[in-house]
């Protein structure tokens, strides 16, 4: 079909809104109900089924009835437009449907997951009322997956998405009050070295550990250390809660435990790098806009 032939195609058509007075006036049987319909005047639906009639060349209603009833061109006209608007009608509505049915998926690490993001949900449901949430766990080392945003450790460089950084990395030791037995909560780095730590396996090394902990805090790492090691962040906090040894905690993720003295802190020293918890997503997916105000709430949060 050339631009030409589309044109007279469009042409050979009445124009839109005079097919919708015709439609609205046809359903009530009087044009003021049309008009009340399409909150317009009286005399505008009256002009505009005029237009159509002059347009198609025969009248589609018996203006001696009361109330007015359709010729028999006007039925068959009505017909096959109610036919066509009713499609029209439910094909928008499943759109809009599955529009606002879609599900925006967020990736995260588990850690960050469990202690920063679920505690916040329904302040983030509340600013973004109209999407679905979904969440999903894993570890993104590869290409990108299927998700609206991604939330990883790391130094926020991934080639082909956009980030910022939500959390820098503070590390410090925590337990349970009960593990202390009574002792100063402020312990000696040495003592800390002694008790028995709680470690995340991370064949990666993507996180601070123990030796990097005790290193930072001037204690030799020569000594055999005496761990336990979870390939889970919140078994080691769970561990910890439960009085099982020392976790190291990153600032920013289990501040709830420590304000209710679930967990105290054991030591001044911390562990300071560029790295973090950043927020990625794909700027060059246009149909996926909410991505980039996402993001920006988790900056602005974090």
């Amino acid at each position: 079909m050339t631009p030409y032939d589309e044109v007279m195609m469009s042409a050979s058509l009445p124009s839109f809104s005079s097919l919708l007075a015709f439609d609205a006036a046809a359903r009530h049987g009087t044009f003021t109900r049309a008009a009340r319909e399409l909150n317009v005047s009286q005399p505008a639906i009256s002009r505009r089924v005029a237009m159509l009639e002059a347009d198609i060349g025969v009248a589609l209603f018996d203006r001696t009835t009361k109330p007015m009833q359709l010729t028999p061109e006007g039925i068959s006209l009505f017909d096959v437009l109610r036919s066509g608007l009713s499609r029209l009608e439910t094909t928008i509505s499943d759109l809009r449907e599955s529009a606002g049915n879609r599900k925006f998926t967020i990736a995260a690490d588990p850690g960050f997951l469990t202690y920063w993001l679920l505690p916040r949900f329904q302040t983030l449901r509340a600013a973004f009322p109209e999407l679905n949430f979904s969440f999903m766990t894993g570890d993104y080392r590869g290409a990108a997956s299927n998700f609206d945003v991604l939330i990883r450790f790391g130094t926020g460089a991934w080639d082909g998405l956009t980030s910022s950084k939500v959390l820098g990395e503070e590390v410090y030791p925590v337990c349970a009050p009960v593990f202390l037995e009574d002792r100063d909560p402020n312990l000696d780095p040495l003592d800390i070295q002694s008790s028995r730590l709680l470690l995340l396996a991370d064949s990666f090394q993507r996180w601070y550990d123990w030796k990097a902990w005790l290193a930072a805090a001037g204690v030799p790492t020569t000594r055999k250390l005496q761990t336990i090691e979870f390939d889970s962040y919140a078994t080691v906090i769970n561990a910890a809660i439960a009085g099982q040894g020392i976790a190291l905690c990153w600032a920013g993720l289990l501040e709830d435990f420590l304000e209710t003295g679930a967990l105290v802190r054991v030591s001044d020293v911390q562990l300071v790098s560029d790295r973090g918890y950043f927020v990625y997503y794909d700027e060059a997916l246009t149909e996926n806009s909410a991505a980039a105000r996402v993001a920006a709430w988790f900056s602005e949060l974090g």
